[in-house]
């Protein structure tokens, strides 16, 4: 198998991973804590190798989030390519932050995909969500440098573009 089929299939492997990570069942207590994988994989592609991901890809993963976690159809989509297009749009910025730097705006991030989807489901007639649904962004502010360093360690053991 040549290096750019091989890179396709990692890329693609790593969002199916996230899909599934997304579906993994946690004990009540421990669910605000769940982070959103698939945002946080698709933001690492969208830093790392802009012309892999686009907004058409966004939404096509967040179509599959949607179908796979059973919420309103095109919520994650539209969560996804909000956060793409920001991701995209100052990658060239956000690329050469320090690890902190880039844990808080990806704070920043994952915090406007909180509200928007807060946005969505005020919308769609649901209830204010309890306190703690505000920690998955922080949790996954947390977790980004050392998925950041282990996505970008293994892309240099396998030699992927």
């Amino acid at each position: 198998m040549n290096r750019q089929r091989w890179s396709q299939w990692w890329f693609v492997g790593t969002l199916m991973v996230a899909l599934l990570l997304m579906l993994v069942p946690l004990p009540g207590v421990l669910e605000p804590f769940k982070p959103y994988w698939p945002a946080l994989l698709l933001l690492y592609w969208a830093l790392e190798s802009e012309d892999q991901v686009s907004l058409g890809l966004a939404f096509g993963v967040g179509l599959c989030a949607d179908l796979l976690d059973g919420v309103l159809l095109g919520e994650q989509a539209l969560r996804l390519c909000a956060l793409a297009f920001i991701a995209l749009r100052f990658r060239s910025r956000l690329r050469f932050f320090p690890m902190w730097q880039q844990a808080l705006a990806v704070l920043a991030l994952l915090l406007n995909d909180r509200i928007l989807l807060l946005v969505v489901r005020m919308l769609a007639g649901a209830t204010l969500p309890p306190a703690s649904w505000w920690i998955s962004p922080f949790v996954g502010a947390a977790l980004w440098p050392f998925l950041f360093l282990l996505l970008d360690d293994l892309r240099a053991r396998l030699r992927i573009q």
